[in-house]
């Protein structure tokens, strides 16, 4: 069955770019559209869309205004953010990412209608088959079963077979990554927190990060998949909530502990090893995994330059960034936590974390903060 969509923008001509579009992203059909916020909760009530496409910027009721209903009045539907390439743009979109929106994409600018249609595909096709994926792994998991039971069954463990744990216990867990430090004549306690996050990641920074409480020691990095001005406003919004500081890193800086730095969207960070300091490098480098910035580049400058002295984080996001990254990490010891698929927006990243081996926890998001917490006090 297709994915009903509706498109809701101010404007004529991006109304019909966008459905264009969204009905070139295959098995899904666009089943209106509306052009402001009161006429779109209209719509959303009687064409019960699965999922909208919401300019974030519009007259009367605007984008967040929208969201704001679809929550009060429990209206199920998924959302898509169109965002201008601005400054306040950047901030709004985050606002709404915050408020439960699924991803976004940016409005192209100075093109032709070919070009923008073209760019618009681009971007919405893969968060489109992302949410259909979701979509149709919720409505499986929402779907009422009754199991059925072979006689004298007790239970729905199958004979013979033990549920297989997400982690070990604490103990063992503090033992294997102390003896992991000591192998490499590293101290047990990490120098950083490495995380990497894309689709879902700014609701999912918002629910760990303000959880971490203030002296932890030491400094933490994100990659945050997202393009320029847009991950300052994410700094910004997370330093509010946060009792570490939150700051979109800067080049040449050195890291200072209980302190979190994000990568500047669009521009890539690494980290350096000057005289036993980190010192953050934002480059200009290449895109990796099609990402700029890219999970794989930070974590393999750390594992470069400051062997078996992480905790890798994985959480959210399309993909596979981070997977070649944590690897690397790995050979020296490094601690690696995977968000569920259960919480995650998108089950990428953290899947191939885990279909790889190479979690030594895998948790749900509320679960995250308090397992950061403790291996970096060394009290798991």
């Amino acid at each position: 069955m297709p994915l009903k969509v509706l498109v809701v923008d101010d404007t004529v001509l991006f109304r019909k770019l966008l459905s264009e579009a969204v009905s070139a992203c295959g098995e899904v059909e666009v089943v209106g559209s509306a052009s402001g916020g009161f006429a779109a909760l209209a719509r959303i009530k009687e064409l019960k869309p699965d999922l909208i496409t919401l300019d974030i910027e519009m007259p009367g009721m605007d984008g967040l205004q929208v969201l704001d209903e679809i929550r009060r009045q429990g209206l199920e539907c998924g959302v898509i953010v169109v965002s201008a390439l601005t400054r306040r743009g950047g901030k709004l979109t985050i606002s709404a990412l915050e408020k439960g929106a699924f991803d976004f994409v940016t409005k192209p600018e100075g093109a032709s209608l070919e070009e923008s249609l073209q760019a618009l595909t681009s971007s919405l096709s893969p968060i489109v088959r992302a949410f259909k994926r979701r979509f149709e792994i919720r409505s499986l998991l929402t779907r009422p079963t009754q199991p059925a039971k072979s006689p004298g069954s007790t239970g729905t463990q199958p004979a013979g077979q033990t549920a297989k744990p997400t982690s070990t216990s604490g103990n063992d867990e503090l033992a294997r990554i102390t003896e992991r430090m000591r192998q490499i004549g590293q101290p047990g306690r990490p120098k950083m927190v490495l995380i990497g996050v894309s689709t879902g990641g700014p609701n999912a920074l918002g629910q760990v990060l303000p959880q971490i409480p203030a002296g932890i020691g030491i400094p933490v990095f994100i990659v945050q998949h997202m393009p320029p001005l847009f991950t300052q406003p994410l700094a910004e919004s997370l330093h509010q909530r946060c009792k570490l500081g939150v700051k979109e890193a800067s080049d040449g800086e050195t890291a200072q502990p209980d302190n979190v730095y994000i990568a500047p969207g669009g521009r890539h960070m690494r980290l350096k090893n000057a005289d036993n300091q980190i010192v953050i490098e934002i480059t200009d480098d290449p895109p990796e995994n099609n990402c700029r910035p890219a999970v794989d580049y930070l974590f393999r400058s750390a594992a470069h330059n400051f062997a078996g002295q992480a905790v890798a984080v994985i959480l959210t996001g399309m993909g596979n960034d981070g997977l070649t990254g944590v690897k690397l990490l790995k050979r020296h010891g490094c601690y690696t936590i995977a968000q569920d698929e259960a919480s995650c927006v998108v089950f990428g990243m953290p899947r191939a974390i885990v279909e790889a081996g190479l979690a030594d926890a895998v948790l749900p998001l509320e679960s995250i903060a308090a397992k950061i917490t403790a291996i970096t006090r060394g009290v798991i």
